[in-house]
């Protein structure tokens, strides 16, 4: 008899849909703290002059009282049970679909891995992943 159990691993990014450049990182949990780990490595991906506006949903990591959002950073919650507004739902189902799917790891750094690995075969086609961002109310605006 064998026990089953589940690992996980969360893909956290920041996609300008405009151009596809990304800043992604896959850790091993989703909670405040990870989050907080991609909003300092966001904010330290960017140049000094730049700031970021992050449209996000209300998952409760996102909008933590732990958190400390930089100064470089605006947090922008979606309002709840809208999908369809945010940006990076596309490109959750399109990695799911194509490359994370139906699939059994043997340990959490093979799930890691594959995460990883799916990542970098959509960012390798940078009009893929800007077609999936590419949301109508993005351009009203950002114009």
């Amino acid at each position: 008899m064998r026990q089953l159990a589940y690992q996980w691993a969360y893909i956290f990014t920041a996609i300008r849909p405009a151009t596809g450049e990304d800043v992604t990182l896959v850790l091993p949990a989703v909670n405040a703290e990870a989050m907080q780990v991609f909003l300092d490595h966001v904010a330290a991906s960017r140049p000094p002059d730049a700031h970021i506006v992050m449209v996000l949903d209300g998952a409760g990591w996102h909008r933590s009282g732990a958190l400390v959002v930089p100064e470089a950073i605006t947090l922008v919650v979606l309002p709840p049970y809208s999908p369809e507004l945010n940006p990076v739902e596309r490109v959750w189902l399109y990695l799911r679909e194509r490359f994370l799917s139906l699939r059994l790891f043997e340990t959490t750094n093979a799930i890691i891995d594959a995460c990883c690995d799916a990542w970098n075969r959509l960012v390798a086609e940078p009009s893929r992943l800007r077609s999936l961002c590419a949301y109508p109310w993005i351009d009203k605006v950002c114009s």
